[in-house]
């Protein structure tokens, strides 16, 4: 199992509480307008599952539509960054773990093993210019859904795969189309559609980190194999 985090000094891999106001700023929302409750995310992001609600000053014209959220767990979070944010109509990706039984999870905690999360991403989005099949069209081309002991050259529970559903519909939505990507491949997809997890923001210093660190990253990409499973897989769809 691989430490992404050696290296970093402690005092990086706090929690620097910068991920939630930003997030606020960059949907335009004025501040305490994005919902927590009841979801274990108080002190964090905690959106209510399917939910981001916010308020609007307009006076004749329609208020628009609220920005949606969607959980997915495709390996390391540092990778299912870039396929998203890329995506016109995604507003933000904020890495994190989902599931489990542990409140507010530390990295270290999650790749020991035991808490019972994944390392997940989290994505907000307009669904007025994305809607969520395209979401699961992006998670699919960039996971190998038939590895259930990790992804690529991570393994542990903690980088298996899976589709955190917010809402009913997503959930209905989301096993529709596992079933068609089950019907391309001879092995059976093992990608497990999961309802009513939590989801909790990962530390400052793996938001972005494909940004922040561009060289370090592309290397690790590289190293783990991850495109040319890819390629191996979806041929002219793998994601990168």
């Amino acid at each position: 199992m691989r430490r992404r985090g050696a290296g970093v000094p402690a005092r990086a891999r706090r929690r620097t509480g910068t991920v939630v106001p930003a997030l606020v700023g960059l949907l335009g929302l004025p501040a305490g307008s994005i919902a927590v409750p009841g979801t274990g995310l108080a002190a964090g992001i905690g959106l209510a599952p399917g939910t981001v609600t916010s308020t609007y000053d307009g006076l004749d014209a329609p208020a628009p539509a609220p920005p949606d959220t969607a959980v997915f767990a495709g390996g390391c979070f540092w990778c299912m960054e870039p396929p998203y944010d890329a995506l016109d109509g995604v507003l933000a990706t904020i890495s994190g773990y989902a599931g489990g039984h542990v409140p507010n999870p530390s990295y270290e905690q999650v790749t020991a093993g035991g808490t019972g999360h994944r390392e997940a991403v989290m994505v907000v989005y307009d669904p007025a210019r994305v809607g969520y099949g395209e979401l699961l069209d992006v998670f699919w081309h960039n996971v190998d859904p038939l590895d259930d002991g990790g992804q690529f050259c991570d393994r542990g529970f903690s980088y298996t795969t899976a589709i955190f559903a917010r809402s009913e519909e997503q959930a209905e939505r989301a096993r529709a189309s596992k079933a068609e990507i089950d019907g391309r491949f001879e092995d059976e997809v093992v990608t497990p559609v999961v309802s009513d997890a939590a989801f909790y923001p990962a530390e400052e210093y793996h938001q972005d980190y494909y940004r922040k660190n561009s060289v370090r990253y592309r290397i690790y990409r590289w190293s783990c194999r991850r495109d040319a499973r890819l390629e191996e897989l979806w041929g002219e769809k793998a994601g990168h």
